[in-house]
C-alpha cells in the first residue's frame, strides 16, 4: 500500500506536499484493536490540516509501553488497517517509545493528542512550538454502552470478563 511510508519517503512526500502548500497534522499512538474513539479522533485530526500524519508504534514499542501481551494485532496489519482509512493519509512505523525523533525529522505544523494527554506533557510539543506550529488536543469519546473512554483496554478487559463468564 503506498500509503504505508518509511520515515525518509515520508520527509520527502511531505516537503513535496508542504512545497504546495499543505498544512501537516502528525498523531501517534499504538492502534492496537481500532474502534469508535480511534475513528472520532482521526477525523477530527483530520480537520485540522490537509495531510494526516498517522505514526504508529512498532510492536516492540507497544510492548515496552503496554506490556508483553500487547499489542494484540501485529505491527504489519495495523499499519494496512489503518492505512484503509480514508482520513489516514500516510503511515509511518517508528520502533523507538516516543515519536520525539521522528516529529523533529517530519516537522509537522499541528501535532495532536487525545484527551488523555494534557499539553504541557505532548512529546514534540516544544519543537513543533519552537517552530510557529501548534498542539491540539482532542478530548476521548466515550462508549455508548457504557460512557467510559473508549480504549482497547476496556475492549479486551471486556472480551477477558466474556470469556470467563463461559468457563
Amino acid at each position: 500500500m503506498d500509503k504505508i511510508l518509511s520515515r525518509e519517503n515520508l520527509r520527502e512526500r511531505i516537503e513535496t506536499l508542504r512545497g504546495a502548500g499543505k498544512k501537516v497534522v502528525f498523531t501517534n499512538g499504538c492502534f492496537d484493536i481500532l474502534h469508535i474513539g480511534h475513528v472520532k479522533y482521526l477525523n477530527r485530526a483530520k480537520g485540522l490540516g490537509d495531510i494526516l500524519v498517522l505514526a504508529l508504534n512498532s510492536d516492540s514499542s507497544v510492548k515496552s509501553i503496554k506490556g508483553p501481551s500487547r499489542p494484540v494485532v501485529p505491527q504489519n496489519e495495523r499499519a494496512y488497517i489503518m492505512a484503509s482509512l480514508d482520513m489516514v493519509d500516510y503511515v509511518t512505523i517508528f520502533d523507538e517509545e516516543t515519536p520525539l525523533e521522528l516529529i523533529e525529522y517530519i516537522d509537522p505544523d499541528i501535532l495532536v493528542k487525545g484527551g488523555d494527554w494534557n499539553e504541557g506533557t505532548v512529546v514534540g510539543r516544544e519543537s513543533v512550538e519552537k517552530r510557529g506550529g501548534k498542539v491540539v488536543i482532542i478530548p476521548q469519546f466515550n462508549e455508548s454502552s457504557t460512557n467510559s473512554p473508549a480504549s482497547t483496554t476496556n475492549i479486551l478487559k471486556k472480551i477477558i470478563n466474556a470469556y470467563k463468564g463461559d468457563k
